[in-house]
C-alpha cells in the first residue's frame, strides 16, 4: 500500500510540475473561460450531429464524429480596435469551387503575440439572402498540417462605436462547411490573409 501511495504522490507531483512549467497554471477567471469554450464546443457538436441544417445532414451524408480542437488557450485571446481603411476596396475572392465572389476590405485588427505585432483583415460580405456580414478569414503556419488546408474563419460583429474594443479570440476559429462536405463552397483566404504564426488554437482539421 505504501508503495502505491508513493507512486501516486510522485505522479501527482510530476503532473503538477509539468502543468506549472508549461505555463498552464490558470487563474480562476481563465478556468471559467476555458469551461465556457468547452461548453460551446459541446453545443456545436450537438448541432452538427442533429440539426438538419448541419453540413453532416446535407445532400451528401457525411458520417459525424466529434470536431477536433486545440485545447482552449487564453494566450490566443486579444483585444483590438477596428482600424477602418479610408478607401474600402471591393476585391474579388474565390470560392473553393472556383467561383468569383466580391468582398469589401473593410479594415483590420491588430494583436501582439510574444513581442511581435500582427495585422488581420476584416472583410464585409453579402449572404445569399442579401444580408451584410463581417468576418475574419486567415491561414497560418498550422494550415494544411494540423488545421484545414483552405483556412479558418472567425465571426466578427461590427459595433457602431468607432472606439469599441473588440475581442479577437482564436479559440473560436472554425472551419467553414466545405471542410466537411463537398456540397459547400467557401471563401479562400488570400496570400495577404496569411498570419506568419502557428496559431495553435481553435478548430483542427476534421479529416
Amino acid at each position: 500500500m505504501k508503495k502505491i501511495n508513493l507512486l501516486l504522490i510522485f505522479a501527482v507531483f510530476a503532473a503538477t510540475f509539468i502543468f506549472v512549467s508549461c505555463g498552464k497554471k490558470y487563474s480562476p477567471e481563465n478556468k471559467k473561460y476555458i469551461a465556457e469554450i468547452n461548453k460551446f464546443r459541446q453545443q456545436k457538436d450537438d448541432f452538427m450531429k442533429k440539426d438538419p441544417n448541419s453540413p453532416f445532414n446535407s445532400r451528401t451524408k457525411i458520417k459525424f464524429s466529434d470536431l477536433k480542437y486545440y485545447e482552449p488557450d487564453p494566450e490566443f485571446v486579444f483585444k483590438s480596435k477596428l482600424y477602418e481603411y479610408e478607401k474600402k476596396d471591393t476585391i474579388i475572392i474565390y470560392g473553393t469551387k472556383g467561383e468569383k465572389r466580391n468582398a469589401v476590405k473593410y479594415g483590420y485588427v491588430k494583436f501582439n503575440f510574444r513581442g511581435k505585432e500582427y495585422l488581420v483583415n476584416v472583410y464585409e460580405g453579402i449572404t445569399r439572402n442579401g444580408e451584410n456580414y463581417f468576418s475574419i478569414w486567415f491561414t497560418d503556419e498550422t494550415t494544411g498540417k494540423e488545421t484545414y488546408g483552405v483556412g479558418r474563419y472567425i465571426d466578427f460583429d461590427l459595433n457602431p462605436d468607432k472606439n469599441f474594443v473588440y475581442t479577437i479570440d482564436f479559440n473560436l476559429a472554425y472551419n467553414p462547411y466545405c471542410a466537411y462536405s463537398p456540397d459547400y463552397s467557401c471563401a479562400v483566404p488570400s496570400k495577404e490573409d496569411h498570419i506568419s504564426l502557428a496559431i495553435e488554437a481553435g478548430e483542427k482539421s476534421f479529416h
